[in-house]
């Protein structure tokens, strides 16, 4: 796995070992970045179950002003770091190494461009993630939400959360989706 693009194009990042994490490919990451890459300059970015921390890594080599990473496993915050010292870019980022809902609480007050989550598939946190970031009003005005999961992952609930789906892209076996807030 490696950046792709941006200031540490080429470079190789580490993944932790075993079936903890599931990084994005080098593939589909570049097709989300390709999606997004005309508003990536300049934006805060957040990264939820970040794993590698190869998705914000990404955002800020193609020039993010900020890139915050919540990861609650150990080995993986530790492999996030390494990443982040090995492109030269930890003094944009921050690293919170906790569960999720404890992250995002730490950053009420904070508003973000992009958030991109990628939760475990199948254990229905997207519900619970989504409706706190709704909560603590971590989206900017005219931010965007990107969840990766699995292609049958239901997100009929979204309307009732005050999002509204833009933009879904299948791919073999997992999908992204784009949200906004809905306008009231």
């Amino acid at each position: 796995m490696r950046v792709i693009a941006g200031s540490a194009k080429r470079i190789q990042l580490k993944t932790i070992e075993g079936l903890e994490t599931r990084p994005t490919t080098d593939r589909i990451k570049e097709t989300l970045f390709n999606m997004i890459a005309p508003w990536i300059g300049d934006c805060c970015f957040l990264d939820l179950f970040a794993g590698s921390g190869a998705i914000g890594i990404e955002a800020l080599s193609r020039g993010a002003r900020q890139a915050v990473f919540i990861e609650k496993g150990r080995a993986a915050a530790g492999v996030i770091r390494e990443n982040l010292e090995k492109t030269k870019l930890n003094e944009q980022a921050v690293l919170i190494q906790a569960d999720v809902r404890t992250g995002l609480r730490r950053l009420k007050g904070q508003k973000f461009d992009y958030i991109f989550m990628d939760p475990p598939y199948q254990e229905r946190l997207e519900y619970g993630t989504l409706e706190m970031i709704g909560e603590l009003g971590l989206l900017s005005e005219g931010g965007m939400v990107i969840v990766e999961a699995a292609l049958d992952t239901d997100f009929s609930f979204l309307e009732v959360l005050g999002y509204r789906l833009v933009k879904e892209k299948l791919y073999k076996t997992n999908k992204h989706i784009f949200l906004e807030q809905a306008e009231d």
